[in-house]
C-alpha cells in the first residue's frame, strides 16, 4: 500500500512540475511570421519572437513558437514583414523634438521670406510683448540669399519689421546660432551697440555680428547666444511636461524605442525622474547631463550613475560637454582656415583644462564623457585631453567608453586613435546628408575627402559609430540617417553614386549602428540592441524590408509597429494602441 502511495506521489509531483512548466512557457506576447534581423550574429535572422513580460524568451522560427502560445497569448501575425531590435536614437535632444512642436518649426523653410511669413503669422496671435521663438533655419539651405547679408547670415530687419512689438528668439539649425529682431536686443539692453548700448565687442567663445557701421546684424554667434536667452522666460514644469510627451509620440511614430539625450539640465533632470517613477515613460531615455551645470555634476560625481531607474526606462551615467560650434555658422573650431572665410578658425567653446579635468572625476566616478567635437581642431584636442586622462587614471579606463559627439570631421592623422583609445564618435549621418553640398566651400575639397564624414575610415580603424538624428537639427526619422549611410546622398538622391562613396556603411552596419552599436555606447548591450533570448522585448516593425528594397525605396519605408517592453506602443494605422498620453493635471 505504502509503495502504491509513492508511486502515486511521484506521478502527482511530475504532473505538477509538467504543468508548471508548461505555464511557464507561455508567453505574454508572440509575434510571428515574420522576417526578423535579429542583430545577433549567432542568429542573424529568425521568423518569430516570443515575450514574457518585458523580455525576450524565445527567438525561432514558426514552428518552434507554437508552444510558447496560450490562453492568454496575444498573438501578432506580421504576415511576412519586417522586424529589427527597436531603434535607438543615438544623439539628440528629447526636450528640443517637443518643443520644435510647440514654437516655430523652421526646419523646412527655403528663404528668408518663408520664414519672415511664419514669424508675422505667429505675431497676429500673439500678445505684444510676449517671446515668438523657433528653431531650423540655415541660410545655405535656402533656394535664394536673404537681402543685405552680413559674414554669410542675414539681418534682424525684416523680422523686427514684421513683429515690431514681440522679441523674436529663431534658433540655427545646427543650435550654434540664433536670429534676433531689435524688441529681443532692445530687451538685453543690445539694441544698439554702437551708440546707445554698453560696448560689447566681444564675447569669449562666441561673437555678435555687426555690420560695417559697428551696429549688431541681430545675429548672435556660439556663447553670444546667451546674452538673448537670459531674457527668455524659462519653461514651466508643464510646458516641459507637454514637450516631453510630444516627443515620445514623435519618437514612437518614427520606431524609436530608446533615446540617448544630449544634454540636460537640473530640472530635466527632475523631470525625468518623476515620469520614470510614475511609470509614464513610453521610451526608454539615457541621459547625458550638461558640464555647465556644477550642481548636477557634483550630485553625479558623489553618487555615480542611475541605472535602470523606472523599470530600465531611464538612465543617467554620463556628462556633456562642447569643445565648438558648428560648421554651418562656421564655429566649428578648425586646424586650418575656413575656405570661404580667411581668418576664421572657429570657436572653442570651453576651456581644454576644463575637458581635462572633467574627464579625470568622471572616471573616477564611473561616468561617461560625451563631447561635442565638431571641427578637426576640436577633435584633435579631446582626443589629446581624453587620452591623457586615460593615462593618468589607467585602473578606472579600462571600459571608458568616452565618445566624441558628431566627429565630423577628423584629421587623416588622428582618424586611427578612435579605434585605438576606444573613443567612440557618435555620428549623425543624415549631416553628411544635409551638410555636403555646402560644407565643401567652408573646408575644400582636400579636407572633405580626407576626413569629412569619413565612416569607412572609423569603422576600418576599429571603432564603433553610434548613429542618430540630432534633432530637432534634423528630423528624428531614422531611416533618413540609415538611407544617408547606406548611399551618401541628399534625400533628393543626389549625387548619383554618392558623395564619397568609398565612406559608405553596408546596411548591416548601418542597422547595427542605430541598434546593438548604439546600446553598446551606452553601455546598454546586454539589455538591448538585439534581438535575443534575456533582453528588453524592444522592437521595430517596418512595412519594407530595408535590408533589400532598393535604395531609392528605402524613404518611402514606414514604420508599423513600434513595441517598447513587449507593449504595442505605436500602430500606424490608427488602431488602438498601449500608448496613453501623459496627464497633464496635476
Amino acid at each position: 500500500m505504502s509503495r502504491s502511495i509513492a508511486i502515486f506521489s511521484v506521478f502527482i509531483v511530475g504532473l505538477l512540475a509538467f504543468a508548471c512548466s508548461k505555464q511557464e512557457q507561455q508567453a505574454t506576447l508572440v509575434i510571428t511570421n515574420a522576417q526578423i534581423y535579429t542583430v545577433n550574429e549567432s542568429q542573424p535572422k529568425a521568423e518569430a519572437v516570443a515575450v514574457i513580460g518585458d523580455t525576450i524568451a524565445y527567438v525561432g522560427d514558426n514552428e518552434g513558437i507554437k508552444r510558447w502560445i496560450g490562453e492568454n497569448t496575444e498573438v501578432i501575425d506580421l504576415e511576412g514583414k519586417t522586424m529589427t531590435p527597436g531603434l535607438i536614437e543615438g544623439h539628440a535632444h528629447f526636450i528640443g523634438v517637443g518643443l520644435n512642436k510647440m514654437n516655430l518649426d523652421l526646419l523646412q523653410v527655403k528663404s528668408y521670406e518663408e520664414m519672415l511669413e511664419m514669424v508675422a503669422e505667429a505675431a497676429k496671435n500673439t500678445r505684444p510683448g510676449v517671446w515668438i521663438t523657433g528653431r531650423g533655419w540655415h541660410q545655405d539651405k535656402w533656394d535664394s540669399l536673404a537681402p543685405n547679408m552680413v559674414k554669410g547670415f542675414p539681418t534682424h530687419h525684416g523680422l523686427s519689421e514684421v513683429a515690431p512689438d514681440n522679441p523674436v528668439y529663431l534658433s540655427h539649425a545646427s543650435g550654434h546660432a540664433a536670429l534676433t529682431n531689435a524688441k529681443a536686443m532692445e530687451i538685453a539692453g543690445i539694441a544698439n551697440i554702437a551708440k546707445e548700448g554698453p560696448n560689447i565687442d566681444e564675447v569669449e567663445g562666441g561673437e555678435i555680428i555687426k555690420d560695417a557701421m559697428g551696429n549688431p546684424t541681430g545675429i548672435f554667434n556660439e556663447n553670444a547666444m546667451g546674452l538673448i536667452k537670459e531674457h527668455i522666460p524659462i519653461r514651466t514644469l508643464e510646458g516641459n511636461i507637454r514637450a516631453a510627451e510630444l516627443a515620445m509620440q514623435e519618437c514612437l511614430e518614427n520606431g524609436i524605442t530608446s533615446f540617448q539625450d544630449a544634454g540636460i539640465t537640473k530640472d530635466i533632470e527632475v523631470l525625468y525622474r518623476k515620469l520614470a517613477e510614475e511609470g509614464k515613460m513610453k521610451v526608454r531615455l539615457w541621459a547625458m547631463i550638461s558640464g555647465s551645470d556644477s550642481t548636477l555634476l557634483n550630485e553625479y560625481y558623489e553618487n555615480g550613475p542611475a541605472i535602470g531607474l523606472g523599470n530600465n526606462f531611464l538612465t543617467i551615467r554620463s556628462i556633456k560637454l562642447y569643445t565648438d560650434g558648428a560648421l554651418g555658422s562656421r564655429g566649428a573650431w578648425l586646424l586650418e582656415e575656413y575656405t570661404d572665410m580667411p581668418g576664421q578658425f572657429g570657436h572653442q567653446t570651453t576651456p581644454m583644462d576644463y575637458i581635462y579635468k572633467t574627464s579625470l572625476q568622471a572616471l573616477e566616478s564611473g561616468l561617461q564623457v560625451c563631447t561635442h567635437a565638431i571641427g578637426d581642431r576640436a577633435n584633435r584636442e579631446v582626443l589629446d585631453h581624453y587620452e591623457k586622462a586615460f593615462n593618468e587614471k589607467p585602473e578606472h579606463a579600462k571600459d571608458h567608453r568616452f565618445r566624441i559627439e558628431h566627429a565630423q570631421h577628423i584629421s587623416a592623422d588622428d582618424i586611427h586613435r578612435f579605434g585605438q583609445l576606444g573613443v567612440i564618435p557618435a555620428m549623425q549621418a543624415i549631416h553628411m546628408s544635409s551638410d555636403r553640398p555646402w560644407a565643401i566651400e567652408r573646408l575644400g575639397q582636400e579636407r572633405i575627402v580626407e576626413g569629412a564624414y569619413v565612416w569607412r575610415k572609423l569603422l576600418d580603424s576599429g571603432a564603433k559609430i553610434v548613429n542618430g538624428s540630432d534633432a530637432p537639427v534634423e528630423p528624428v526619422n531614422p531611416l533618413a540617417s540609415f538611407y544617408a549611410a547606406v548611399s551618401r546622398k541628399t534625400l533628393a538622391g543626389e549625387p548619383e553614386g554618392g558623395y564619397e562613396p568609398d565612406q559608405k556603411m553596408t546596411r548591416d552596419e548601418a542597422l547595427r549602428s542605430y541598434t546593438l552599436d548604439a546600446a553598446y555606447g551606452a553601455f546598454e548591450e546586454d539589455i538591448k540592441g538585439s534581438i535575443e533570448k534575456g533582453k528588453l522585448a524592444d522592437f521595430t516593425v517596418f512595412s519594407q524590408n530595408l535590408m533589400i528594397v532598393p535604395e531609392d525605396q528605402i524613404l518611402k519605408i514606414q514604420v508599423d509597429r513600434t513595441i517598447v517592453g513587449g507593449k504595442v506602443m505605436y500602430l500606424r494605422n490608427g488602431e488602438a494602441s498601449s500608448y496613453q498620453p501623459i496627464n497633464l493635471e496635476r
